[in-house]
C-alpha cells in the first residue's frame, strides 16, 4: 500500500505549527514553569496573595455583619453582643493609631 501524495500546503502548515509552538513557549506560564525554583516561587507568592485576600475579605464581611447585627435592637442578646464587639474594635483601632 502506498500513501497518498501530500497536499501542497503541508509545509506551510508545519511552519505555522512551529511558529505557534514558539509563541506558546514564550508565554509567561511556560517561562515560569521552565524551572522548578521559579515555579515554586510563583506558587508561593500566589498562596500568600490568596491567603491575605481571604483574611482581609473575611474581616470585612464579619465587620459588616457585626454592624448589621448591632442594629437589631429587637433581639437584645445579639444587639448587646454586637455592640460590645464594635466597642472592642473601636478601642483596638484607637490603640493602634496612637
Amino acid at each position: 500500500m502506498s500513501q497518498p501524495p501530500l497536499p501542497e500546503d503541508k509545509p506551510h502548515q508545519a511552519k505555522q505549527l512551529g511558529n505557534t509552538i514558539d509563541k506558546l513557549l514564550q508565554h509567561r506560564f511556560a517561562r515560569i514553569n521552565a524551572s522548578a525554583w521559579s515555579a515554586l516561587w510563583a506558587h508561593f507568592l500566589n498562596g500568600i496573595a490568596f491567603g491575605l485576600g481571604s483574611v482581609l475579605g473575611a474581616t470585612i464581611v464579619v465587620y459588616i455583619l457585626v454592624i448589621a447585627l448591632s442594629q437589631l435592637e429587637f433581639i437584645p442578646i445579639i444587639g448587646d453582643w454586637a455592640s460590645q464587639i464594635i466597642t472592642e474594635i473601636n478601642s483596638a483601632k484607637a490603640d493602634v493609631s496612637r
